[in-house]
């Protein structure tokens, strides 16, 4: 009797359509969730083709993909300092910082070296150790002085800013030419029909991905953006792991940095303006929680390309004026940022 009675409610929960709706509800929302970046990617690339046919052309799509590399290596730094609780809005100074003291070392070791690829490498290498000290100095400042991280790295920002202007006496610095010659290739060359700085984005993001979702850093990001006091209860190391992401975040800038020089072959003041913007643009975009505890890596390279989208779709249309890109981005934090709360109420019991 007893097994009669519990096959007939294990039968009208299946066959209840309101919990096979709910079910579905769930499922469908765990689904956006996880592929919301990219229907969003493909519905703007879709009315960049309804606005200007050109848009699919090759030459533009290399383009795009290649401008939006250095936002999105940026972003994929800023991921792991957002994830673990942190934020940095010092990348653009620092990009700034570390553009002036690389032209000014190579120009200086053109005369000891020649203007060859020694010049360069050692240019690099510097520039991959000045990204590495920036970050340590965020990450300590922030953690052994208990001071917010958004003051931190405002603060940095400025001195950051300051010093490349200083370094330039107001105007600009410019790469000697002989050495940009010989350094070109690493914005201009390309492999396999693919830009040199794709493919650098590309191996970060698949390093960065392991990184975040397979090795115990990755974990102790999250659990230190979930509930940092549990964390240090856990006996993980929080001061550690958090300035470990501020110096990840300072050695993806170099990276950024060092492709982007090429490019124009100068730096100044000016240099790297709004890319704080951008970068944590294509992080929220992307999945991650602003409140930190959970990141995606591919969903910020997706939130990368978006951005960098954006900004070529204006140019091909005279609808809305390009100076608005920046308008549009900050639309797109703050919708994006509103959303992720509604989520987070929803979520709670």
């Amino acid at each position: 009797m007893s097994s009669v009675m519990a096959n007939n409610k294990s039968t009208n929960k299946a066959a209840n359509p309101t919990t096979q709706k709910k079910g579905f509800s769930i499922a469908l929302k765990i689904d956006l969730k996880t592929w919301g970046p990219f229907v969003a990617l493909l519905a703007l690339a879709l009315l960049g083709v309804l606005i200007n046919p050109a848009f699919l052309g090759l030459d533009n799509l290399s383009n795009m993909l290649t401008r939006s590399a250095f936002i999105g290596i940026i972003a994929i730094g800023a991921t792991f300092v957002i994830t673990a609780g942190g934020l940095d809005l010092s990348v653009g100074a620092m990009a700034a910082f570390i553009a002036g003291v690389m032209i000014i070392l190579m120009n200086s070791l053109v005369e000891q070296f020649g203007a060859g690829v020694t010049t360069v490498l050692l240019g690099v290498g510097a520039s991959l150790l000045l990204g590495l000290c920036a970050g340590f100095i965020n990450g300590m400042v922030t953690t052994k002085g208990k001071i917010e991280a958004f003051i931190v790295t405002l603060g940095t920002m400025g001195i950051y800013r300051s010093l490349v202007t200083y370094l330039a006496d107001g105007g600009t610095l410019t790469l000697d030419w002989a050495v940009r010659d010989i350094y070109r290739p690493v914005y201009y060359g390309s492999f396999l029909g693919i830009t040199i700085p794709v493919w650098v984005f590309l191996a970060v993001a698949i390093i960065g991905y392991i990184l975040l979702n397979y090795t115990r850093f990755g974990r102790y990001c999250f659990a230190i953006g979930s509930n940092e006091k549990v964390a240090e209860y856990s006996a993980i190391h929080v001061d550690r792991i958090k300035t470990m992401t501020y110096m990840l975040q300072g050695v993806c800038v170099a990276l950024a940095t060092i492709i982007y020089v090429p490019r124009l072959g100068s730096a100044s003041g000016a240099t790297g303006v709004l890319w704080e913007l951008e970068a944590i643009a294509a992080v929220i975009i992307g999945g991650t929680m602003l409140k930190g505890g959970h990141g995606r890596i591919w969903g910020t390279v997706v939130g990368a390309i978006m951005l960098t989208m954006i900004g070529n779709i204006l140019n091909l249309t005279d609808a809305i004026s390009n100076y608005l890109n920046g308008t549009v981005q900050g639309i797109i934090i703050i919708v994006a940022v509103y959303l992720q709360r509604a989520s987070w109420r929803k979520a709670a019991p």
